[in-house]
């Protein structure tokens, strides 16, 4: 037993020698560091809007499923995947003889009723023919008319344009197949806005039209508006779509994911200028002024809101951060006055 304690005595002595080496060589360090002037700013607390993490979907503002309108034979179908087209640029042309031989009968039926009709209202100014006839004749010639309109109209259906600027998303015909009314063709989105569709729980609170709600997407926080919201709620999950319009230049693309942050209330927090924030792999940090010299904190933070960053921990109030910090900051250093 008593050897025991004697190793216990010796053991503790050299963890005491050993802590007290080191304070000292710590010290000697922290005096070694030469002194460095930085810029300070504090750490606020702020009252801001809570928010409900909500998932969306990216989607355009134009969209257009393409359908012939006609049964017909595709003759030409000259675009791809990916491709950009101008608003009435054709994309698919049909084959469909009969609708031109219905052109060719209206256009020849026309031009010999207008021949009649020239005649008749020739003798009816010699008082060789009668009023009647005349009207009749005319009655035919809009008839007539009225067939080659149609007929002209089917035949315009043969040429299939661009409805707007946009890019094809998807092609479902080649030359040669047979086109078939309300049968997709193609799709097409527009190159212009985007929107976010969120489907939000009915027991959320109601936000107001033109509101700004934060969506986050590609690692950043984009300022979406509310321009449309169901009244309805769906009785199988009981949420209302709601569609939120994103800015023009915002980098998002068609069927991506979004978090949309969804208000819920207000609350406080600390923040502090995103420019005090550092990161070294996984690790957030920041560095603290006090008593002097500089203090390494590790943090955790929020969302990040222009140019403050929410701090959920490792800060307090009132704390001054540094400014822009470099690599070669140390923790212990002395600050310039």
């Amino acid at each position: 037993m008593k050897r025991i304690h004697l190793i216990n005595t010796a053991l503790i002595a050299g963890a005491l020698l050993f802590s007290a080496c080191g304070h000292k060589e710590g010290e000697h360090a922290h005096a070694d560091l030469p002194a460095v002037k930085v810029t300070t700013a504090n750490v606020e607390l702020r009252e801001h809007s809570r928010f409900h993490v909500l998932p969306g979907t990216v989607h355009p503002s134009e969209q257009a499923v393409v359908a012939a309108k006609l049964m017909a034979t595709v003759a030409r179908a000259g675009f791809t995947i990916g491709q950009q087209v101008k608003q009435g640029e054709i994309l698919v042309e049909l084959e469909a003889k009969e609708i031109d031989a219905k052109v060719e009968q209206a256009l020849a039926a026309l031009a010999q009723i207008e021949r009649n009709l020239k005649r008749e209202s020739s003798l009816l100014e010699q008082s060789a023919t009668t009023a009647e006839t005349v009207r009749t004749l005319q009655d035919q010639r809009r008839m007539s008319q009225a067939q080659l309109d149609e007929a002209s109209t089917m035949e315009s259906y043969k040429t299939i344009r661009a409805p707007f600027d946009g890019i094809i998303t998807s092609k479902n015909v080649r030359r040669g197949d047979l086109a078939s009314p309300g049968v997709p063709l193609l799709t097409i989105e527009g190159t212009g806005m985007r929107q976010v569709h969120v489907q939000v729980p009915d027991s959320l609170s109601a936000q107001s039209y033109g509101s700004v709600i934060p969506v986050e997407a590609n690692g950043m926080v984009i300022k979406a508006r509310l321009t449309e919201w169901s009244p309805a709620a769906d009785p199988a999950s009981r949420t209302r779509l709601a569609k939120l319009d994103v800015p023009a230049d915002a980098e998002v693309r068609s069927g991506q994911y979004a978090r949309v942050n969804w208000p819920t209330g207000s609350t406080e927090s600390l923040w502090m200028p995103a420019s005090a924030h550092s990161r070294i792999g996984q690790v957030e940090r920041a560095f603290v002024s006090k008593d002097g010299k500089l203090q390494l904190r590790i943090i955790k933070t929020g969302v990040r809101d222009g140019e403050w960053i929410q701090v959920l921990s490792g800060l307090s109030k009132d704390e001054q951060v540094v400014l822009f910090p470099s690599h070669e900051l140390r923790d212990g250093q002395p600050i310039l006055k």
